[in-house]
C-alpha cells in the first residue's frame, strides 16, 4: 500500500527551490526516485533527497507548476521540511522574492525572527 500524498503547491522556480533546499542541508536531484514507506518509490522530474528514510518527488502539473509528493508516515519528512512543507515553502518564497526583487533592481534585507518567521524587506533601487 502506498503512503505517498500530493499537496497542491505553486513551486515554479527550481533555482529558488534548490536554494531553499541548500539552506536546509538538502539536495535536489533530476530524474530520480523518491523513497517512501517499505519499498515504495515515486519517480520525479526532481527529487528532494532528505536525510531520513523518505524523499519528496516533484512533477510538473498541467499549469506548469510542480506538485510535491511524499510519504508523511511517522513524521520523518515533517521533521526536515516542516508540516505540509511549511519550512521548505517559506524558504522557497524568500528566495523567489529575493530573485524577483534583484531582477527588478531592488535590494532585499532578510531577518530571521525568534518565532521562526522570516521578515523580508524590499528596498529602493540599487
Amino acid at each position: 500500500m502506498s503512503h505517498f500524498t500530493s499537496i497542491q503547491t505553486q513551486v515554479r522556480d527550481i533555482l529558488a527551490l534548490r536554494e531553499a533546499c541548500r539552506e536546509l542541508g538538502l539536495t535536489v536531484e533530476e530524474k530520480a526516485e523518491a523513497r517512501g514507506y517499505g519499498d515504495n518509490k515515486r519517480k520525479g522530474e526532481f527529487v528532494i533527497r532528505l536525510k531520513g528514510p523518505y524523499d519528496i518527488a516533484l512533477n510538473e502539473q498541467q499549469d506548469g507548476s510542480y506538485g510535491l509528493t511524499t510519504d508523511w508516515w511517522q513524521g520523518h519528512v515533517a521533521k526536515e521540511v516542516g508540516e505540509k512543507y511549511g519550512t521548505l515553502l517559506q524558504l522557497y518564497g524568500v528566495y523567489k522574492a529575493q530573485a524577483e526583487a534583484k531582477r527588478k533592481g531592488y535590494t532585499t534585507r532578510r531577518q530571521n525572527l525568534k518565532d521562526g518567521a522570516i521578515k523580508l524587506t524590499i528596498g529602493g533601487v540599487r
